[in-house]
């Protein structure tokens, strides 16, 4: 399953994120939304307002949820 963290820079959720999905072994690619416009416009669409946004195949949410990282990594 291909996951997709979009992070803004100092942000303490998508450090906390990004540290856990490590922790649980969860290959995933970052995208600097402060460096691409066209991912903060996206994610927008999509609804959300705060970073970080994950997102993992189907399924996507905003801020640190360790539940979900876990039931990805399961």
């Amino acid at each position: 399953m291909a996951v997709t963290v979009y992070t803004l820079p100092a942000c303490v959720q998508c450090d906390s994120t990004k540290r856990m999905l490590q922790r649980n072994q969860i290959e995933y690619a970052e995208v600097d939304m402060s460096q691409d416009p066209v991912a903060l416009e996206m994610v927008k669409t999509m609804g959300y307002t705060a970073a970080p946004v994950v997102v993992a195949g189907d399924e996507h949410w905003s801020g640190f949820r360790m539940d979900k990282i876990q039931a990805i990594s399961a």
